[in-house]
């Protein structure tokens, strides 16, 4: 061996997942690497360049990774000695989605894929290092804090989230493959594949799969003259064909295929070659499945020019929710994404309002309110929104006004037909109560907080989890700073939200069983909304004003957020965090199942294990009401 390919061999032995190689495996690699000298500033490959036949290891220096993203470029990561990237071509056929430039003058290893596939094939380790990484973008998925070495995926749109969700969902594939027996004539199967424009056949014994001719093997094996075309199918097949379950997930299927070697996998009714096939998964619905990642969504929501268009991209965010919990990514992981595309319906709602009605004639913001507004909105439940327009002069505030209420009703029509309710509460911006001046907002909220109770039976908490989906930034900042100037030691509207926050029904009786509706068309169910994920959602909210947290809305990273602040009520905070989770999870299925809000749980239906799970999951909250009771002390309407 020369020198070089020696001191590479000797380099890469040291990082993961190369020291998972023996050295002589190491070594011969080492043969086939090129080594890439890059100066400062130099571009590796650029977003949307075809993808090499090659991965790299950085031996020295710097590479910065970075998309863009609404025309700004983003640095997602800097790779230095030892970092692999470029990992793309392992995974898919499509381009490169992200940019690898040199930060300092770099030197790069090459290493050819076709030389280190066999090596990733037969080596498990290997292999699941570089496919959980690829899924997870963690920097080490072996070793989070000081293995030397880590792999920067290629995977990445918005978000390392997305590309995790993206990463589990299931594939859409062909339903109706093209079958044939092993006595099959070749001519006759090559006539059949050219007419029905198939570039795959699978061989049957019994409806079972027994083997698999693909397009390749055409050419390989009868247009190069190594089979004569009047012989029979099997003589050419692929056997045993490599079969997989109906709902593989888009990682499963990679790792099949590269594992094995092949382009296409059969599915079966138990994901075994001794059940009845049901399709077959190509190599290009690998590549179908990755254009559908949340990204993309967002790119087709900017783009959509109706309702229509709209609600359809809203169901097939519905379908990444449900097979993402269905394949247990974390619920804190989904609700950034759901929020982040629902924000996106909201937006390109408010666009086409506009569109039609033209250029608004002062500057505005339209908020989300409620549970989107808190970014927990998983399920279509009803829309909450309110609007607030910038302060114009007296003479022209009737016809602004009437502008945004207008704008307002347009836009909640159009989410109404995507398949967001009204609020029944007409917590709208199409609603004039909701729909008003910057000055009128700021004396709504003084009054809400200084007057708590005085002009309404109760205080609207919702009002104060918002976030802007649409114009001016600094009108939310604005009554961001309303509230915060507002609620500073001011003891009435802390034991006002306090005590409302207490007034939930409570979800356990006293001898620790579920208090369920007595009567009505939920009669028997448990309301899982207003006796359990309210009451966490209320005293996050509150304990998160008190404490002064600004930009955090979510009631799970409230309480992450409470546990740093209050260390010492960590514990409690957390196991709230916890709850929260597990409590949505528990309405997202129930709703998922039932296509409704989830919001009453027909606990028959549950196992007893899930039954335990869930009553667990309300043990937190006993702990936190004290915990309100003994910081607000409620004595002004206790």
């Amino acid at each position: 061996m020369n020198t070089i390919a020696e001191n590479i061999a000797d380099f890469l032995k040291e990082y993961s997942p190369f020291n998972n190689l023996t050295f002589q495996e190491l070594s011969e690699i080492a043969t086939s690497i090129r080594v890439v000298n890059l100066e400062k500033n130099k571009t590796l490959f650029k977003i949307n360049d075809d993808l090499h036949d090659s991965f790299y290891v950085v031996a020295s220096g710097v590479i910065n990774l970075s998309i863009i993203a609404d025309a700004e470029e983003t640095l997602l990561n800097k790779c230095i000695e030892g970092d692999i990237f470029g990992l793309r071509p392992f995974f898919a056929k499509n381009k490169y989605m992200m940019t690898a430039k040199a930060r300092e003058e770099s030197i790069i290893y090459a290493i050819p894929i076709a030389t280190f596939r066999p090596f990733v094939a037969n080596n498990s380790a290997v292999l699941d290092f570089l496919l959980e990484s690829f899924a997870s973008n963690t920097s080490n998925p072996g070793d989070k804090e000081n293995l030397r070495g880590k792999l920067i995926s290629d995977n990445v749109y918005y978000s390392d989230q997305q590309s995790e969700i993206q990463y589990f969902q299931t594939l859409t594939y062909n339903t109706i493959p093209l079958v044939a027996t092993a006595s099959s004539i070749i001519q006759d199967i090559a006539q059949l594949m050219t007419n029905t424009l198939t570039n795959s056949v699978i061989i049957c014994e019994n409806n079972n799969p027994i083997g698999i001719v693909t397009h390749t093997d055409m050419c390989t094996k009868i247009a190069t003259g190594r089979f004569p075309i009047s012989t029979t199918i099997d003589k050419i097949m692929s056997s045993p064909v490599v079969t997989v379950v109906e709902n593989v997930s888009l990682a499963e299927a990679q790792l099949l295929m590269l594992k094995h070697n092949v382009t296409h996998l059969c599915v079966t009714h138990d994901g075994s070659d001794k059940s009845a096939v049901k399709g077959i998964i190509s190599e290009h619905d690998l590549i179908v499945a990755q254009a559908s990642n949340p990204g993309v969504l967002i790119k087709e929501i900017k783009r959509s020019q109706s309702s229509k268009d709209l609600k359809l991209i809203r169901e097939r965010l519905t379908d990444i929710i449900q097979k993402s919990i269905h394949k247990n990514i974390p619920l804190s992981h989904v609700n950034k994404i759901a929020s982040e595309i629902n924000s996106a319906i909201i937006k390109r709602a408010v666009e086409l309002s506009i569109l039609d009605l033209g250029s608004p004639p002062a500057r505005f913001a339209w908020l989300s309110i409620g549970s989107q507004g808190r970014k927990e909105q998983l399920l279509l439940t009803d829309q909450d929104s309110i609007l607030i327009f910038e302060d114009v002069t007296a003479d022209k505030y009737r016809d602004v006004k009437d502008y945004f209420l207008k704008l307002g009703k347009r836009t909640t029509a159009i989410l109404e037909k995507v398949g967001y309710q009204l609020c029944p509460n007409g917590h709208m911006a199409s609603n004039m109560l909701w729909c008003k001046s910057l000055t009128d907002w700021t004396k709504q909220y003084n009054n809400w907080i200084n007057t708590p109770g005085e002009n309404s039976n109760d205080i609207s908490s919702i009002f104060f989890d918002f976030e802007i989906a649409f114009g001016e930034q600094k009108i939310e900042e604005a009554i961001e700073n309303v509230i915060f100037n507002n609620i500073h030691n001011n003891t009435l509207f802390f034991d006002f939200l306090g005590n409302d926050a207490l007034r939930k029904n409570s979800p356990l009786s006293f001898f620790k069983k579920f208090i369920v509706e007595e009567e009505g068309i939920n009669k028997d169910k448990f309301d899982i909304k207003t006796r359990a994920l309210m009451p966490l959602i209320d005293g996050a909210r509150l304990f998160s004003l008190s404490h002064n947290i600004k930009g955090i809305n979510n009631t799970y990273l409230r309480f992450k957020q409470l546990a740093i602040a209050d260390s010492k009520k960590s514990e409690i905070y957390l196991n709230c965090a916890e709850a929260f989770l597990t409590l949505s999870k528990f309405r997202t299925l129930e709703g998922l199942k039932n296509d409704n809000s989830g919001q009453f749980i027909n606990l028959q239906e549950l196992t007893k294990v899930d039954r335990e799970n869930l009553k667990n999951a309300l043990a937190p909250m006993k702990e936190l009401e004290e915990l309100i009771k003994n910081k607000f002390q409620l004595t002004q309407f206790s």
